[in-house]
């Protein structure tokens, strides 16, 4: 297997290259169920760093290489590290790097996975940058579209916070390889980035912006909603007024298509109700699951390990 040395950004991803990741992660689905095992990545370390809270990329990865036979290595929190002392974060990766065979890299700062590839001696996994990127999020989306819905053909609406929302800003151009029609819907504060919608639109996607749920909901295969993100708010002010603009409830869904698919990167706060926890639609803990095969995956080709 030729292995990809970085994983920054799906942007550049040609379908090819989206389809074998996604075939990968099926394949490797009874192993991360604990239906089989392996030790394919026996004597491999993976590093992670985390600049920022998680739990779901955090734990999926190290389940997906705990699974895989390979061991983890941590940084743990910030305060506990050098950076409390003030080391850069190029130093930091030039030292971590040396101890592992690949790093996972989540930093509040967009461009921050780039920047840090400049000076590793290892394969970086972009777990989130800022506002930027999440590529491994849009796989585990494709993966879960692909599973529970369908890929081709899809009318998919996204939606919530698109302005600042990292996972619906690279699953827009993941989408773009399969030739989605896309709905835009969120609250006027929060839409999509302009240069977003206009590459989409320049790669001949067929984009429809609402700001209202109702107007797109009866006709959508896949939702995907997002919550608003008050860590993202520059000002305090602007989140206030549209953080309860938005929510899915049973009532909203009473006339939509028999096989929509409700995703959600998580977490939640009020934006869907637990109540549609319990109907056929909801697929968002199916969805978190996935992230464990597709980040197998993902680190089988980063390593060049075939499975």
């Amino acid at each position: 297997m030729q292995p990809l040395h970085h994983i920054i950004s799906t942007r550049e991803y040609s379908r090819e290259m989206l389809d074998e990741i996604l075939e990968m992660a099926e394949k490797l689905e009874p192993i991360a169920r604990g239906e089989q095992t392996t030790k394919i990545m026996d004597g491999k370390l993976l590093a992670l760093l985390f600049f920022e809270p998680s739990t779901r990329t955090r734990m999926s990865f190290e389940t997906a290489m705990l699974r895989l036979g390979g061991q983890i290595i941590n940084m743990g929190s910030v305060e506990a590290s050098s950076i409390a002392k003030g080391e850069s974060l190029a130093d930091t990766i030039r030292v971590v790097s040396r101890y592992a065979d690949a790093v996972v890299l989540r930093h509040p700062r967009e461009g921050a996975a780039l920047m840090a590839s400049e000076f590793s001696s290892s394969p970086i996994i972009n777990g989130g940058d800022g506002a930027g990127h999440h590529p491994t999020q849009t796989l585990l989306d494709l993966y879960t579209i692909k599973r529970e819905s369908k890929l081709d053909n899809l009318n998919i609406a996204l939606a919530g916070d698109l302005k600042y929302g990292r996972t619906v800003h690279s699953l827009c151009y993941a989408l773009s390889r399969y030739g989605a029609k896309i709905n835009l819907v969120s609250p006027r504060e929060l839409e999509l980035p302009k240069r977003i919608v206009d590459d989409l639109k320049a790669r001949d996607i067929k984009v429809h912006i609402a700001h209202s749920m109702e107007d797109v909901i009866d006709e959508v295969d896949v939702l995907y909603m997002t919550r608003i993100q008050k860590e993202r708010f520059p000002d305090p002010a602007e989140f206030n007024r549209v953080s309860n603009s938005m929510r899915i409830t049973e009532e909203l869904i009473e006339n939509c298509k028999p096989n929509l698919k409700i995703m959600h990167p998580l977490p939640r706060v009020n934006e869907i109700s637990p109540a549609v926890d319990k109907t056929e639609h909801a697929a968002y803990f199916k969805q978190a699951f996935y992230g464990v095969p597709v980040r197998m995956a993902i680190l089988c080709k980063v390593l060049g390990v075939d499975i």
